[in-house]
């Protein structure tokens, strides 16, 4: 007779659960929809290799000997060769980000190469250590394929290298420490943490307590209601960055060679976005538990996948590439890496802001529109 009754008591219960679980669409959501968007986005969005890199040839000497030389590089589907004037301009495409390496043949390239051996130079640039290690492989491959043929013609060093070699160096991470290329990356994921996770508890606990109708017969304003819950969080959320900055510097000894005021603007810039994002979902959702949950959706986890912090975007689907540039976190990813470990690009620090401004002027209409004094 126990076991009967266990039976149909446990019956009882695990109907009632599946009620509740079929009513509470943001578990479903989570449970069913989350999983999928793992599989395809790890499946096919993103991917550790490098496709369609561009590199900028310095062609100081225009001999056919030189030509001949880099003439493997446009051969080849993983690179993009970017002719340059100067040495002066593939340093400035390489500081903005633009190529990921350098090949300088010289002046006097052809006049080497009759003496039985010439060199190419090589500049990576080492801010994603695991993109320029590719990278080396690729060119040295892409070069090599031109004194093998050099070889078969008979024309080859005794070397057997054809006569050429490549003199590499790395730019902006010389020790290829990884530590330097995702450590700056972890500002952007700590404030996404701060503003958006947080904040989107606040306006969704004032609907739960009920105390957000108690301030709609007072006067102050949905404007004013708005500016005060950010304004805490943009307190800690400077804390935080500081805390990041020391750390980032004394820790893991990452060199910050760029601005600290261009830091700190555009670190402002993407927290009050960060912010913003978080209460409106507090706004849209009213419940904690499910603001919480689309927080992590639909801020932290781009953030973390769709950003750059560990995929190169450039190598992704179109589709994942438009979708990631949707993602505020995209934006200021690179301006964060690039202050750390590049220098200081005004015209990137300025674009990025620019385009924070307007992720916070619609977030912020959109906020103001959840908070109206105005009861369902």
């Amino acid at each position: 007779m126990s076991g009967a009754a266990f039976k149909i008591r446990l019956a009882a219960l695990v109907r009632k659960e599946a009620r509740q679980m079929l009513r509470d669409r943001a578990n479903l959501l989570v449970g069913l929809l989350l999983p999928v968007v793992l599989i395809l986005l790890f499946g096919y969005g993103l991917s550790f290799d490098v496709k369609n890199a561009p590199v900028a040839l310095v062609m100081d000497s225009n001999s056919a000997a030189a030509r001949e030389a880099v003439s493997g590089i446009g051969g080849s589907r993983y690179l993009v060769p970017v002719r340059v004037g100067s040495m002066a301009q593939a340093e400035t495409l390489m500081r903005a980000g633009k190529v990921d390496a350098i090949v300088r043949v010289p002046i006097d390239f052809a006049e080497q190469q009759a003496r039985g051996h010439a060199q190419i130079q090589l500049i990576l640039n080492g801010i994603d250590s695991t993109t320029a290690t590719t990278l080396e492989a690729y060119i040295g491959g892409a070069l090599g394929t031109v004194a093998l043929r050099r070889i078969d013609r008979g024309t080859g060093g005794a070397d057997g290298a054809g006569g050429v070699s490549v003199v590499q160096r790395t730019w902006f991470n010389e020790a290829g420490i990884s530590a330097w290329y995702l450590v700056p990356g972890l500002v952007a994921l700590i404030m996404t943490l701060v503003g958006a996770f947080l904040t989107s508890l606040l306006i969704a606990r004032e609907w739960e307590r009920g105390t957000l109708e108690a301030l709609f017969v007072t006067p102050v304003r949905p404007l004013e209601l708005v500016l005060a819950k950010v304004a805490p969080y943009l307190v800690i959320g400077l804390i935080d960055l500081v805390m990041c900055i020391v750390a980032a510097r004394i820790l893991f000894e990452v060199p910050i060679r760029g601005s600290l005021l261009a830091i700190l603007l555009s670190s402002m810039a993407y927290l009050i976005v960060s912010l913003l994002l978080g209460l409106f979902i507090s706004g849209v959702t009213r419940n904690q538990f499910a603001a919480s949950q689309m927080a992590l959706l639909t801020s932290f986890m781009p953030a973390m996948m769709l950003s750059g912090f560990v995929f190169d975007l450039r190598n992704v689907p179109l589709a994942v590439k438009v979708v990631s540039q949707i993602v505020p976190a995209t934006h200021f990813m690179g301006v964060i890496k690039s202050l750390f470990l590049a220098g200081t690009d005004w015209g990137m620090v300025l674009r990025g802001c620019a385009i924070m401004m307007g992720y916070s002027l619609v977030l912020l209409a959109l906020t103001w529109r959840t908070v109206r004094k105005k009861l369902d």
